[in-house]
């Protein structure tokens, strides 16, 4: 049978007995159907996995946490991803698959070109859906941590964070990725759709970003975005 991982923002410790949220308990036993005495694996964001009993499955799912082990899947790259935000479900995947990827945080980035315009009522539930949607990235694959997906920001906003390397991707930089000098942190600024306008490369610049391609071709926002992660990871992470 598949080893089942969900994870929940709750204390377990060895020895001690748990309960499974709603929602986690539905999929566990309406949607799986998973059947009472049989082992799953539960985390909660600390870097551990919790092999857990499920002993109970009525009004709620109880779990005994029979053992915890460290997860050693992260990145030795610490790595952020700030994505102008794209419409409909390329951001949903975007996401998704930056997770599966390694990236430690996405930073959703308001930017010029962002078709998406996202109004005031609407942006805490936007970020709670792309939350889940790096939560269950974690679950799947295999992962320990949980990437955090911030308010939406400003370049502005952005480019007065420090202490990373900060890098921007466009196909009309000089330089390769492969000839950046090696790091363990950094953070890759990707336009949305319609690319990032030539002031925002340049404002980047100026706040000390250093312009990178992956290649001579024009490539989609997902492409470029998921090309960049991977190849930061051969280059630079593990």
């Amino acid at each position: 049978m598949k080893t089942i991982r969900l994870y929940q923002n709750t204390p377990f410790a060895e020895g001690k007995t748990a309960e499974l949220n709603s929602d986690n308990s539905h999929h566990l036993n309406k949607v799986l159907r998973f059947p009472v005495g049989k082992n799953i694996t539960v985390f909660n964001g600390d870097g551990f996995d919790y092999k857990a009993l499920v002993q109970d499955a009525k009004k709620t799912t109880s779990l005994k946490i029979i053992s915890k082990a460290k997860n050693n899947s992260e990145s030795t790259l610490d790595l952020t991803l700030a994505q102008g935000i794209a419409k409909g479900e390329k951001m949903d995947f975007l996401i998704q698959k930056a997770v599966e990827l390694g990236v430690t945080r996405i930073i959703p980035m308001k930017l010029e070109r962002c078709v998406v315009r996202l109004r005031d009522e609407k942006v805490q539930k936007k970020i709670d859906h792309w939350q889940k949607i790096a939560n269950h990235a974690c679950e799947q694959s295999g992962r320990s941590v949980i990437v955090s997906v911030s308010d939406p920001v400003s370049l502005e906003g952005l480019l007065e964070e420090k202490g990373h390397n900060g890098f921007v991707l466009h196909h009309r930089a000089e330089i390769g990725l492969s000839q950046v000098q090696e790091t363990s942190n950094a953070t890759i600024l990707i336009g949305p759709e319609g690319g990032l306008t030539e002031k925002e490369v340049s404002d980047s610049e100026f706040a000390g970003y250093q312009s990178v391609h992956i290649g001579k071709r024009v490539l989609r926002t997902e492409t470029a975005s998921l090309a960049a992660i991977a190849n930061m990871q051969l280059l630079w992470g593990s």
